[in-house]
């Protein structure tokens, strides 16, 4: 029976890159000369502190330009507030989400059961798993999903006959 699996997932690398290229581009900027800016990333969380807020958000810019130009979804981000850190500056910590959670599987297996495609939709951890005897309606499915705007980037992989 023919299958493919949904998920959501972020090439780590090319964000560690897209880091390691705004880092650069941070420290030869003439507007933060004389700042202390510092981009830190834990493979889960980047954590952005600099002197004030708006330096924090030219920082967030650079890094989502960079993120974009290498491919990665700006959806795959979750952004945290603004928040005061040690000696005056300011901190903003910006989460990776990897994986599909349950709300968001829900929602993709209500969508594909609402399409009436002869397929069926099941919930596997942090993926949702479609199958079907047809390879057209498994085409359908993925033609639906990619109409329809989810606030997670969607891979489609493991497309079995």
């Amino acid at each position: 029976m023919p299958s493919f699996d949904v998920v959501s997932r972020v090439d780590v690398q090319e964000v560690e890159n897209a880091i390691n290229q705004t880092r650069k581009e941070v420290g030869q900027r003439y507007d933060f000369k004389d700042s202390p800016t510092e981009i830190l990333w834990d493979r889960k969380t980047i954590t952005i502190v600099s002197a004030n807020d708006f330096k924090v958000k030219a920082v967030v810019d650079v890094l989502q330009s960079k993120l974009a130009r290498r491919g990665v979804s700006l959806k795959a981000l979750k952004y945290g507030p603004i928040e005061a850190a040690s000696g005056g500056r300011a901190r903003q910590a910006i989460e990776l989400q990897q994986g599909i959670d349950p709300e968001q599987a829900r929602k993709i297996v209500k969508l594909l059961k609402d399409s009436k495609l002869k397929i069926q939709a099941q919930i596997q951890d942090d993926q949702v798993r479609v199958s079907g005897k047809k390879k057209d309606d498994l085409q359908a499915a993925i033609r639906i999903l990619r109409e329809h705007e989810f606030s997670i980037p969607l891979q489609f992989v493991n497309f079995r006959d």
